[in-house]
């Protein structure tokens, strides 16, 4: 029997079909055409065609009875049954890995992307050493980095994300944390353009950018000042560490952000030591309690430690001006 669903799906429903032959390789592609909403980057994503990827949806919608995804603009869009599905999916995914890695695991054999939430301060000091570190064991291995903005614990207990790096985690019986390192405050500034503020008043006299996440999360280090009576005047807010740097260029402006950042996106830009006290900045690494004894979770979390524990020193690594 067929149903006409719309002009661009056609559904058969197949109601004698064994749910034993559902396999995890179904799941995986419906949850990858769901995270990446694209046929194409799911394609990529799975190492397979995009034929492939359009017949499995074919079966899948069959097995359901619901389109799952429908033309939206140019792109595609998750039906609500769709969302329930991909959430249900995930879960049954790391219950296949659990399972998989119960008597131990072999990283060589690994094949698998991890989901890592983060800003770009910490994809900046991590993200390249663990990946090296990750496919130098087990090549098959691969990273899917993604912005958490102000993240909040959803980001773990609905699967969005494997792991969270964060200076400020979120809260939950369910979350786990484990401080990574501690990074200190630098002012940064052109040097063609101005001198590092000289005093306390200096400083607060100065106009400053800095970084706003959504949705509206000051960095801890503006809330800190503020609570404490140190006043300043914004000029720019933007959404990202990085960014600050093309407003610093050419201005007169200051950002007070985290040393690390000499390394990376503010390397061209000077910076000094405030001339006030600050507190210091602790990153940490968040994740879900269903991965707390899963030996793979815990292999790759051994990876991100070895790696921060080389940011423990900043400033012999950042310097100053």
């Amino acid at each position: 029997m067929t149903h006409q669903i719309n002009s661009d799906i056609l559904i058969v429903f197949m109601s004698d079909f064994d749910y034993l032959d559902l396999d995890g390789h179904a799941l995986a592609l419906l949850l990858a055409v769901y995270e990446e909403g694209s046929v194409t980057r799911a394609a990529q994503r799975l190492g397979i065609t995009q034929s492939a990827v359009s017949h499995g949806l074919v079966k899948l919608r069959a097995i359901v009875g619901d389109a799952l995804f429908v033309k939206s603009g140019r792109g595609i869009a998750a039906t609500a049954r769709a969302d329930r599905l991909a959430a249900r999916a995930a879960q049954l995914l790391g219950d296949l890995r659990g399972f998989s890695h119960l008597a131990g695991f072999d990283p060589a054999q690994l094949v698998h992307s991890f989901t890592v939430a983060a800003n770009d301060l910490q994809r900046d000091a991590l993200a390249g050493a663990v990946l090296r570190r990750l496919r130098a064991q087990a090549p098959g291995v691969s990273l899917r980095l993604i912005d958490s903005g102000a993240p909040t614990a959803a980001l773990l207990r609905e699967q969005r994300a494997d792991l969270l790096i964060t200076p400020r985690p979120p809260e939950g019986e369910d979350i786990f944390q484990q401080r990574l390192f501690a990074d200190h405050y630098r002012v940064f500034f052109d040097a063609a353009e101005r001198q590092a503020p000289r005093s306390r008043a200096d400083y607060l006299a100065a106009e400053h950018v800095s970084v706003l996440y959504e949705p509206r999360r000051s960095l801890f280090v503006d809330e800190w000042l503020l609570e404490r009576g140190a006043r300043r005047s914004f000029v720019a807010l933007v959404p990202s560490m990085a960014a600050l740097a093309g407003l610093l260029r050419g201005s007169p402006w200051l950002a007070t952000a985290p040393s690390l950042l000499a390394r990376g996106a503010l390397r061209d830009l000077a910076h000094a030591a405030p001339p006030l006290a600050l507190p210091p900045m602790p990153m940490y690494l968040v994740w879900h309690r269903r991965h707390q004894i899963d030996p793979v979770h815990q292999w790759l979390r051994g990876h991100v430690l070895a790696v921060a524990r080389t940011l423990s020193q900043p400033d012999e690594a950042t310097g100053g001006s």
